[in-house]
């Protein structure tokens, strides 16, 4: 489990073929590697992946192609990623419950400097868009993020400066593809809603 605060933007330093999927190397420069345990789950762009190797500034995870077929920006040498440990029973929890698992990928279709803060369009997929709500949470490439505004199957969100500052999202253009996952009480909510349904049936 996560926040959504992210605590560094890496980048991928290797990316080798692993039985179709990759074997990445991520290099950080900012997240605190020292008490990283194989086996334990960093957020990468958004996407919980599973630590196999580490070293002081770097980390080893492994990538299926179902993962990378779901997901993006986890495929190309270079690529900045943001970075996340998981969250502890006794970390605070500043951004908002994220599983780390993407439930889709959206695509940019504004990026607008507004003078104090860039507003960001984004258009999600038509299966995600129920999910979404104005004030409520988002998560865009592990970035926690709150909605300002919602149109059908796009929404908007505003960025301060420490957020550009700490995350890849100053690299994004419209069109840039980006990995969403909604907020998971909504999910709940909306089973809850479909048993009591099917049970009324």
């Amino acid at each position: 489990m996560f926040s959504g605060i992210i605590a560094d933007a890496g980048h991928i330093a290797e990316a080798s073929d692993r039985d179709g999927g990759l074997r990445l190397v991520i290099a950080t420069s900012a997240l605190d590697l020292g008490d990283v345990q194989l086996g334990d789950s960093i957020a990468v762009n958004g996407v919980c992946l599973t630590v196999v190797a580490h070293s002081g500034d770097s980390f080893t995870v492994d990538v299926s192609r179902e993962t990378l077929n779901c997901t993006e920006g986890l495929d190309a040498i270079g690529a900045p990623v943001n970075l996340e440990k998981a969250l502890r029973l006794a970390d605070r929890l500043g951004g908002h419950l994220v599983s780390g698992h993407v439930d889709g990928v959206g695509e940019v279709v504004e990026f607008t400097d507004l003078g104090e803060s860039w507003k960001l369009v984004v258009r999600a997929p038509q299966a995600l868009a129920g999910y979404i709500a104005v004030k409520g949470s988002i998560t865009i490439n592990g970035v926690s993020l709150t909605v300002n505004q919602v149109n059908g199957s796009e929404f908007s969100v505003n960025l301060i400066p420490h957020t550009l500052l700490m995350t890849n999202l100053k690299n994004l253009r419209a069109g840039s593809r980006i990995n969403l996952e909604v907020d998971m009480i909504a999910r709940y909510v909306e089973r809850m809603m479909q048993a009591k349904k099917e049970q009324a049936k």
